[in-house]
């Protein structure tokens, strides 16, 4: 699937799309696109189970904010910035 097909699909379903793929940030910040909510994991280098606890966290955390919005979760830092949404 294409990424534009993947975000139409999250936002079919108003699902939170979690993702490590940057192109996202293009379709929601450059193109406008509509979406129910993006989370980039930008921690590369961290085992598998490290990754899903710091993404566990933030979910639990903020999951409510999360929704309509670009959030970019790294090492020691949560950015949440709101879009276009659906």
């Amino acid at each position: 699937m294409t990424d534009s097909a993947v975000l139409s699909k999250a936002v079919e379903s108003n699902l939170l799309l979690i993702t490590a793929d940057k192109d996202f940030g293009e379709l929601v910040f450059r193109q406008q696109r509509i979406n129910s909510g993006v989370v980039l994991l930008r921690i590369a280098g961290l085992a598998a189970r490290a990754k899903a606890e710091a993404t566990s966290a933030a979910l639990n955390q903020y999951g409510p904010e999360m929704s309509g919005a670009f959030t970019v979760i790294a090492p020691g830092n949560i950015r949440i910035r709101k879009g276009r949404a659906v």
